[in-house]
């Protein structure tokens, strides 16, 4: 069977990994009974995961002839003759309106009914939902006839709730044998103990050791006599205190005095040192921002020039700069002022961002932290779109699938895994994982 790319956009791609089967069509009957059967309208359906009952209604809808599947002999029909290349037609503008995301255009998506009664698409690679425009015909079809809620997933969260109640009840049962063992163990030594004390102070009576039985040198004799004669001293001085009640608070306040002072000479070295601490860290960051906003200007300077992407990265080079702020400063550089659109704008640059990450794997790391950098801190519109611009990267082959997932593992500045930016990322990531999963499995 002859396969074809999904969507009109992607025909030159030869390694896309979204597939359909060209459409077959045959003539049927005569006369007023002339009818046009879509031969492969199951695959073609399964193909792009909606049910056949939808595309064959929407050819219906924009002819303006009567359709019909039937869901027993899986048969396609549409009334009147018809050329393939129309049909093929209709179908690319069906795949772009219910089909494909409005955002990143991948076809991986979800029909969603809102309580509102309208429908979404919902991307699995990007997260994007889209709205689909609600004066076509066939949205009323679809509202009447809603896709069938994949049971896998229902199934797969009960498995979940099963494994999670099974680890509980293992781990249960490990505290216990835990606690059993423990109480054998003391039950065992203070046994073994009462056993051995009497045993071994019978010995020590009985036998003796050899070195009890060696007589003792000249120097443990000496030490021996110099301590009986030093408690000897000592049994004839009698210490006494003071315990009146004037020397007990007369204790008491040179002891708390003493405290005293220690927490204020802490306590003032400990501000002075935060100061201290504080100038440091101010200076340094406006220091660092001034930095980074003079090497910004340089790049922005040399792309109103026409400088191409090798020539700006040389010049770049020679910049007194770590590797993670040139590359933050190219990437502002180039993206600063945008307000919407950043996946266009990442593709239609993506020379400059693909020579940045050429010579080294290690900088497609940096260039991630970038986009993380300038995302959080740029608009709205660069944090919503963050999951497209690595799309697009992705897809342009300027950042690889092992890298991508290493960012997202390693976390965000802060080790804050629940920010805005890695909620909006998650969707990418967990379609990238299951893509490579689905590929293992081809």
């Amino acid at each position: 069977m002859a396969l074809q790319n999904i969507g009109a956009g992607n025909s030159d791609d030869a390694f896309y990994r979204y597939k359909m089967p060209k459409m077959i069509t045959k003539i049927e009957g005569r006369g007023n009974g002339i009818k046009t059967n879509i031969v492969n309208m199951v695959d073609i359906a399964k193909a792009l995961a909606r049910p056949a009952t939808y595309t064959t209604k929407y050819f219906g809808c924009e002819l303006g002839a009567q359709s019909k599947f039937d869901e027993k002999t899986g048969t396609s029909h549409v009334n009147g003759a018809h050329d393939t290349a129309k049909l093929a037609g209709l179908l690319e503008i069906f795949i772009k309106k219910y089909v494909q995301c409005y955002g990143c255009g991948n076809p991986e998506t979800e029909i969603l009914i809102t309580k509102n009664q309208m429908i979404q698409l919902k991307c699995a690679a990007c997260g994007f939902v889209s709205d689909v425009d609600m004066r076509d015909k066939l949205t009323t079809f679809i509202i009447k006839n809603p896709p069938e809620v994949k049971k896998g997933s229902k199934d797969k969260k009960a498995m979940r709730r099963a494994e999670k109640e099974r680890m509980k009840e293992g781990e249960a049962a490990d505290e216990e044998l835990k606690k059993l063992k423990k109480e054998v163990k003391k039950k065992g030594t203070s046994s073994s103990k009462d056993g051995t004390t009497k045993s071994s102070t019978s010995r020590k009576k009985g036998n003796g050791s050899d070195e009890d039985r060696t007589s003792p040198t000249h120097s443990q004799t000496d030490e021996k006599n110099e301590a009986h004669e030093e408690d000897e001293e000592n049994d004839d001085v009698q210490w006494q205190t003071d315990t009146s009640l004037q020397a007990a608070r007369q204790r008491i306040q040179e002891q708390l005095s003493a405290v005293t002072a220690d927490m204020v000479m802490l306590s003032t070295n400990e501000t002075e040192k935060e100061e201290k601490a504080a100038k440091v860290i101010d200076n340094s960051e406006n220091g660092n921002s001034m930095h980074s906003r003079t090497v910004v200007g340089e790049v922005k300077a040399n792309l109103k020039k026409g400088v191409k992407a090798k020539e700006l990265l040389s010049e770049l080079a020679a910049v007194s700069a770590s590797d993670q702020e040139k590359m933050s400063a190219l990437y502002e550089a180039l993206f600063e002022g945008i307000e919407k659109g950043f996946a266009k704008e990442a593709i239609k640059k993506k020379s400059y961002l693909a020579a940045a990450v050429a010579e080294e794997e290690a900088s497609q790391l940096l260039l991630l932290r970038a986009i993380e950098e300038f995302s959080c801190k740029s608009t709205s519109n660069a944090l919503k779109e963050v999951a497209l611009v690595l799309k697009a990267l992705y897809d342009a082959d300027v950042l690889e699938e092992e890298h991508i997932v290493q960012w997202y593992q390693k976390g965000p500045k802060g080790d804050n895994k629940n920010s805005q930016i890695w909620k909006n990322v998650r969707p990418f990531i967990e379609w990238l994982q299951n893509a490579e999963s689905e590929s293992e499995k081809e």
